[in-house]
Order: C-alpha cells, then sequence, then structure tokens
C-alpha cells in the first residue's frame, strides 16, 4: 500500500479533492477531523486543562473550540503546546486506520498541516491543494463567516505555499479555471500506475 499525503493550505479546497479521491474508492483519513474527536478523550482534555485552563471549557466540561482557536492562533508557542497534546492519538488511530486498509493500492492521509507537524516525512508521495491567497481569503470568510483578519492569522502558521509545492510530488490547482477532476483523475491514474511499476519491479 502507498501511504498518499494529501494538504493544502485553509481555503485551498483539499478536503473537496479529498472527497473526490474518495469516491474513486480511495480510503481517505481525514486527521483534521479525527484530531477533533480527540477532545472527547478524557485524558486529552486534562492536558488541555493543564495548560490552557478552565476558560476553554463549557459548564458541562466540554472544550470550547473557538475560544481555544482564538488562543493558540495568537500564540505559536501555545498552538505548537496543543498539537503535541492533540496529534500522538491522531497518529495512532492513524496506523490503526491504516491497517484495516492494507489491501487497498494507495490511502490518503489528509491534513492541513502535514508539512508543519513533519508528518510528511512518513508519506510515499505527497500531493498538494493550491489556490490563490485572495481566493482562500474569501472562501474561509464565506465558509466560517470569519473577518479577513481572523483568517490571516490562521494563514500566519502555516507554511508558505510556495515551500509545500516545492516538496510535493503532485500539485492541484483548484483556482476556478483548472478543472479540479480532471487533475485527480491524472493523479490517481499516475498513482496506479507507480504501482504496478513497482509490483513488476
Amino acid at each position: 500500500m502507498i501511504k498518499v499525503g494529501l494538504t493544502g493550505n485553509i481555503g485551498s479546497g483539499k478536503t473537496i479533492v479529498a472527497n473526490i479521491f474518495g469516491t474513486l474508492g480511495v480510503p481517505v483519513f481525514h486527521a483534521d477531523t479525527e484530531a477533533r474527536k480527540q477532545f472527547e478523550n478524557e485524558t486529552t482534555r486534562n492536558s488541555v486543562r493543564e495548560i490552557f485552563g478552565p476558560v476553554v471549557f463549557s459548564s458541562s466540561g466540554e472544550v470550547i473550540r473557538p475560544v481555544l482557536a482564538e488562543i493558540v492562533f495568537n500564540d505559536p508557542k501555545l498552538l505548537d503546546e496543543l498539537n503535541k497534546i492533540i496529534h500522538p492519538g491522531v497518529h495512532k488511530d492513524y496506523q490503526k486506520w491504516c491497517l484495516q486498509h492494507s489491501e487497498s493500492p494507495y490511502t490518503l492521509y489528509e491534513a492541513a498541516i502535514l508539512f508543519e507537524s513533519g508528518h510528511y516525512r512518513e508519506m510515499d508521495k505527497v500531493i498538494c491543494v493550491t489556490a490563490p491567497e485572495e481566493l482562500r481569503i474569501k472562501r474561509v470568510m464565506e465558509r466560517d463567516n470569519f473577518t479577513r483578519h481572523e483568517v490571516e492569522k490562521r494563514m500566519a502558521n502555516q507554511w508558505n505555499e510556495s515551500k509545500k509545492i516545492a516538496l510535493s510530488d503532485y500539485v492541484i490547482r483548484n483556482d476556478e479555471s483548472n478543472m479540479v477532476i480532471r487533475q485527480v483523475l491524472e493523479v490517481h491514474n499516475k498513482l496506479i500506475q507507480n504501482l504496478k511499476f513497482k509490483i513488476q519491479n
């Protein structure tokens, strides 16, 4: 099985691209979704409480993610501390998930901070979804009802797109002028061909 990482900066549309791969029968591990599930774990919540205090918890003991996000996206050090709490659990779940899909030709690991976390080093191939910055800002403002400033704060915590492109094996441009489905099919076919080449050799 080939492990393929799929990433893209906020507003790039990487989840849409991941879902297209999913329609082709490719198993997709949505790391960001799995990260949110980590807050259901009592040990995780206790670790969050130790660092961030009760202000990020509701009266029922649930993590108030918007409050937590406001804190960490204004402090890179605290964002790093949160990632250290969340990512080990996500990685453990991913390892189990890979065993469940070991018979698939290839799988996708979709993550916003694939490069920032260093997890890209564990991937056999990496796909980067790109889009012009202004378009990405517009998408996130409309999708999440964020202000431009809020979007830019989140963007500031991600690597520059050009840096990610340089380290990627494939690039899918989601700029509303290139057909995304066609690009996904091209990458999909190349990955299948690479697998066949490995098997033959």
